[in-house]
C-alpha cells in the first residue's frame, strides 16, 4: 500500500477486532526498532497473543479497535476504560499499541483513528483520554501534541519478571 491509497478516495474504517485480525496486528507491533525487540511476529503466532487477546476481547472495558483501508488491516490501538474516584469519580480512556502500518504513517489515517478512538471514549462517558509514548519516538509524541495531548505528567514503569507465563 503507499501513501496514495487514503488520496484515491478509498476511506478507513473502524471496528472492534476479531482473532482473525491478530497476525496483521502482531506484523503491526513489530515493525518498527522497538516493537522488533520484544514481538514475535511468526506463523503460527505464539498462543500468548491468542490468550491476551481473548482476555481483552471478554472484558467489556477494553476494546482492539483496527483501522481497515480497502479490507485489510492497517491500524490498530487499544482503548481501555477506567473507573476512577478522581474527578469526582469519572471514567477514563487509556489508549496503548498504537501502530499504522508503516506505508501508511503520515497519510492521515492515524489521525482519523485517534478521532475516532476520542470520540468513542467520550461517547462512553470518558472526562479524561491519556496515553503514553516511549521517549524514543520523537514523532509519535509531536503527532500526539499535535492532537491537543499535553504531557502533564512524568510516566513510570517497572518491569516484573514473568511468572507462570502471564
Amino acid at each position: 500500500m503507499s501513501h496514495t491509497d487514503t488520496r484515491a478516495g478509498a476511506e478507513p474504517t473502524f471496528r472492534i477486532a476479531v482473532r482473525g485480525d491478530l497476525p496483521a496486528i502482531v506484523r503491526m507491533l513489530a515493525d518498527d526498532a522497538l516493537g522488533a525487540k520484544r514481538e514475535t511476529y511468526a506463523s503460527p503466532l505464539p498462543d500468548s497473543y491468542y490468550a491476551a487477546f481473548d482476555a481483552i476481547d471478554r472484558d467489556a472495558n477494553n476494546e482492539l479497535i483496527v483501522v481497515e483501508l480497502d479490507r485489510q488491516v492497517v491500524g490498530v490501538l487499544q482503548l481501555t476504560y477506567i473507573p476512577y474516584l478522581t474527578y469526582q469519580g469519572s471514567w477514563r480512556a487509556l489508549i496503548e499499541g498504537v501502530r499504522i502500518e508503516s506505508s501508511l504513517r503520515a497519510s492521515g489515517i492515524g489521525r482519523k483513528l485517534f478521532t475516532w478512538a476520542i470520540e468513542r471514549a467520550r461517547s462512553k462517558g470518558c472526562s479524561l483520554v491519556q496515553l503514553t509514548s516511549d521517549k524514543a519516538r520523537p514523532d509519535a509524541i509531536r503527532f500526539y501534541e499535535s492532537l491537543g495531548f499535553v504531557a502533564s505528567h512524568e510516566g513510570l514503569k517497572l518491569h516484573l519478571p514473568s511468572i507462570g507465563g502471564h
